[in-house]
Formats: C-alpha cells, sequence, structure tokens
C-alpha cells in the first residue's frame, strides 16, 4: 500500500484542531465524576448507558485492532520494518493494556452511550493515523534505534507507562467493589499532583512522538495533552471543592510546576 500523503497530513491538522477545541470547551465529558453535571446539564431525560467495563474495552478496541491489520497488510514490507516495531512496541502496547487489562479490572460508573461512539470512533481514525503513517509513509535510517531521540522518547514513554498503569492501580484501590464515590487519591505521584495517572499518559505520548519524530504523532501528543491535561486541571479543582482536608501543596498536572 502506497502512502497517502495528504490524507494523512489532513487528519494529524485535524488531530492538533480537536485538542485546541477541547482547550476552549466550557464543559468536561459527561463521564465519570462529570456524569451528573452533564445529564443535568445537556439532556431532557436520561441518555442510554453502557457499563463502564464494557464501554471502555468496545471504544478503545480500535486503537489496537486498526494498526494490527495494518501491519498484517504489510508483513513482508522490509522497508517499513523499523516503523512497525515502533508502532507494536509504543501505541499498541499501550492500547493493549488500556482494551485487555485496564478496562478489565476498572470500578467505574456506567458510560452514556453517545461518548463511547464518540471516543471509538476518535480511536479508530487516530489508530489509522498513526498506523498508516508509522507503516506506510515514516522512513527510519537504520541506525535510528540509537539515535538520541529515540533513546530519549522511548525511556520517556516506558516511564509514562509505568507511572500511568501504577497511578491506575492506586485509584482502583481506593475502592472497595461496588463502591463509585470518590476519595482523595495517595501514594505515588499523586502526594504532588491530583492528575498523577494523566501526567504518566502524557508523558507516555511524549515520548512516543520524541521517539518516532513526525508531524502526526506529535499532532497526537498534543491533542491527548489537551484533553486529559484540562481533565486534570477540573479533577484538581473537584478534588479541592469536595474536600476541605485536600492537600494545598499537590498540583494539577506536573509535580512542583502547575
Amino acid at each position: 500500500m502506497q502512502c497517502w500523503d495528504n490524507l494523512i497530513n489532513t487528519l494529524s491538522c485535524v488531530l492538533f484542531l480537536v485538542g485546541v477545541s477541547h482547550l476552549v470547551r466550557l464543559t468536561q465529558a459527561p463521564y465519570g465524576r462529570y456524569l451528573d453535571l452533564g445529564l443535568s446539564s445537556s439532556y431532557s431525560s436520561m441518555p442510554r448507558m453502557v457499563p463502564a467495563r464494557l464501554a471502555w474495552f468496545l471504544q478503545e478496541l480500535p486503537s489496537l485492532l486498526v494498526p494490527l491489520m495494518m501491519m498484517t497488510t504489510t508483513a513482508n514490507h522490509t522497508e517499513s520494518s523499523l516503523g512497525t516495531s515502533l508502532l507494536l512496541g509504543t501505541f499498541c502496547l499501550h492500547y493493549f493494556q488500556r482494551t485487555f487489562v485496564y478496562s478489565v479490572l476498572m470500578r467505574g460508573r456506567p458510560f452514556p452511550l453517545h461518548v463511547m461512539i464518540e471516543a471509538g470512533v476518535f480511536c479508530s481514525l487516530n489508530g489509522f493515523t498513526q498506523s498508516h503513517y508509522l507503516v506506510h509513509c515514516a522512513h527510519y535510517h537504520p541506525t535510528w534505534t540509537s539515535d538520541t531521540r529515540f533513546l530519549i522518547g522511548s525511556t520517556l514513554f516506558l516511564l509514562g507507562m509505568a507511572i500511568n498503569v501504577h497511578s491506575d492501580y492506586l485509584l482502583r484501590n481506593l475502592r472497595q467493589p461496588g463502591e463509585v464515590i470518590y476519595k482523595i487519591p495517595k501514594g505515588g505521584l499523586f502526594q504532588y499532583v491530583s492528575g498523577a495517572n494523566y501526567f504518566g499518559e502524557i508523558v507516555e505520548w511524549l515520548g512516543y512522538a520524541i521517539a518516532t519524530w513526525s508531524l502526526t504523532t506529535f499532532s497526537f501528543a498534543f491533542c491527548s495533552l489537551c484533553f486529559i491535561g484540562r481533565r486534570a486541571f477540573h479533577h484538581h479543582r473537584y478534588y479541592h471543592e469536595k474536600f476541605h482536608n485536600y492537600p494545598r501543596s499537590r498540583k494539577a498536572l506536573i509535580p512542583f510546576i502547575f
């Protein structure tokens, strides 16, 4: 398959615009702790809901399936082997964990069906954009794996993923089975920021973008920063409003800074 340059560049620009739109929107996506607020302000009746575990599984799955399908169609294309390895070792690794581990273990509230569908559409388009670029468009020199950008990016990706997974573990164990209440997170990077899980994921995608070094991957990293970074800020504000004993020294997203 040939590289569809114009389409990939267009979709990369769309990712930037999606990120900017999240920064300027007035409300948070109506799921999790913002579900009740979204229902009261946007709906005259209760929307159709999906169990949280099923919703996360279905919406994240395209980000894994689309790249795997893309790779199987170019299994014999040696010129794309490094791009394929980068895709498998970063993007697909993250979404394998989100699809088959995180979604199974999570303890969350049901999702509005339309939120799940919107997330699934985004994951499908982004999965196509990232995988098509890395498999069909990216050209890496055989020495790229010793390049400083690759080494720094790969390290950041693995570090961010470790922070993200550990923070999700801490959040999950704040609740007893069946509980949906919110408590003050403790341990790990939650000692320093309210959105430790989001900080980890942002570091992940920044590392991914540096290791792959392209407009397409940086556009996704920027989009992720805008969406989950803003959500971390709102979580931080929520904790301060709900818990009078919330640690005042704790930042929203970046330790000691913001």
